[in-house]
């Protein structure tokens, strides 16, 4: 069954051509109403972890609801939230002390900047103001997200509406920016010291945070930090007594082989927001973990937090982020992401490691992109206008693979990656089937484009 976007009641995405009615998933695979077999390569937007219709998930939710659907914070806690907070506090970076549940990414990262702002103002020190980010990244799509976010098509739309002191510098991507005499540790060097000179810039005493992703999602695709970057931030930021936020929404809860992704990088952080994989599609969720710091300022002060949402600690979403949290640890599923993770990376550079339009293969885990070039030598992007990132989903699609291209990789205009992640269940033939495919579809959008 085909859905006609033009028929529809519904305000979808695109409002032209007709779209696949999923009904069913089976692990790594999505069902359509016809009965055509999706492999899901990038667990939709990196979200589905456990795959589709984990029976330990479903049972958790569907006990839950039975029981207390939800609750309102206002008035009580409930035993799912306490649980869930206490399990993520226990194996988080050290100095995080606390955690609250919201619905969902974006709304983490509000809740991010608004707890940032609060530690200030219970400091006395309201001048703090200037939330620091960086280019080519992404942390959602609500306005306060968006205005720390670099991807560049997101945000034009909206410039006028977004905040003013919000100030970008630019990001570790060696492949784009790392300098032909400089080594590894050297180009992580000076990409972390653009924060510094962003401190400085502002004066003393103005910057409230600095937002990054420990390895930049689907903007960039899979692009992980030159040794030493994220050390380097750290000590830059406790130099100048700037928090550290953390974006895991995507590169969290064990995509890239470790629960935290900041784990690889041997430190931690102020305040880590985590969602995708924490409720892993089964419910909306998202979380924002505190550290202790931060946690102190508030109880010596107001002694209350200063944001509230009306689906905060959703009881069944809770439940069900538990048993996604406790089925990864229970069945290893770390383990498997760092084995099939392997795999992939050495199936994707066997296969596309010397194609002239392949330019990097990049990722941490079951978290992998290749990016696409006109000229491999060069590294010019293809032109823009040519779509190759939607040419290949389609393509794609076609062949029953689920994986997610994106543009704008290079600059924010040019460029296109296609970016895999999928289930952490995932097998070896699974990934051997889901490079095969994107091959094929690789091979068929590139033969589209006009001559």
């Amino acid at each position: 069954m085909i859905e006609s976007a033009s028929s529809s009641k519904v305000l979808h995405r695109r409002l032209h051509g007709p779209m696949p009615v999923a009904v069913r998933g089976e692990g790594c695979y999505i069902v359509d109403a016809s009965g055509k077999r999706y492999l899901d390569a990038s667990g939709g937007a990196a979200v589905s972890c456990l795959g589709h219709s984990h029976p330990r998930v479903l049972a958790a939710i569907t006990a839950q609801l039975q029981a207390l659907p939800a609750v309102h914070t206002s008035f009580f806690t409930n035993a799912p939230m306490e649980a869930l907070a206490t399990h993520l506090v226990a194996r988080a970076p050290p100095g995080i002390a606390r955690a609250f549940f919201v619905n969902e990414g974006s709304v983490a990262i509000e809740a991010a900047l608004k707890l940032a702002r609060q530690y200030w103002l219970e400091r006395g020190q309201p001048k703090r103001d200037i939330i620091i980010a960086r280019d080519a990244s992404y942390h959602g799509n609500t306005l306060g997200a968006l205005s720390i976010g670099g991807n560049l098509a997101r945000r034009r739309p909206y410039e006028p509406l977004l905040f003013p002191n919000a100030v970008h510098i630019a990001p570790c991507f060696e492949y784009r920016h790392r300098g032909p005499a400089e080594t590894a540790e050297e180009y992580g060097l000076r990409a972390a010291n653009e924060l510094e000179t962003a401190i400085l810039a502002a004066g003393e005493g103005r910057v409230a945070a600095f937002v990054a992703e420990p390895v930049v999602g689907a903007t960039a695709g899979c692009v992980t930090a030159a040794p030493g970057y994220f050390k380097r931030i750290r000590e830059i930021c406790a130099r100048h007594d700037v928090l550290f936020i953390a974006d895991e929404i995507i590169c969290g809860m064990g995509r890239t082989g470790t629960l935290f992704a900041l784990e690889q990088e041997g430190i931690g952080a102020d305040i880590i927001v985590i969602a995708k994989g924490l409720g892993a599609g089964y419910q909306p969720i998202g979380a924002v973990l505190v550290h202790a710091r931060i946690v102190d300022a508030i109880a010596a002060g107001s002694g209350a937090l200063a944001n509230g949402h009306t689906y905060m600690g959703h009881a069944a979403c809770c439940a069900g982020a538990l048993a996604v949290l406790q089925a990864i640890e229970d069945d290893d599923l770390l383990g498997n992401v760092r084995t099939m993770g392997a795999l992939l990376d050495a199936r994707l550079r066997d296969t596309f490691g010397d194609h002239p339009n392949v330019g990097d293969i990049r990722g941490r885990g079951l978290f992998r992109a290749i990016e696409m070039v006109a000229d491999r030598n060069s590294r010019t992007p293809f032109d823009p206008a040519y779509a190759l990132h939607a040419r290949i989903k389609h393509e794609a699609m076609q062949r029953g693979l689920l994986c997610y291209p994106s543009g704008g990789t290079a600059d924010g205009v040019s460029g296109d990656h296609v970016l895999f992640a999928p289930p952490y269940i995932v097998s070896d033939a699974q990934i051997e089937t889901m490079v095969e495919l994107a091959d094929a579809a690789i091979k068929a959008a590139l033969a589209s484009l006009p001559r």
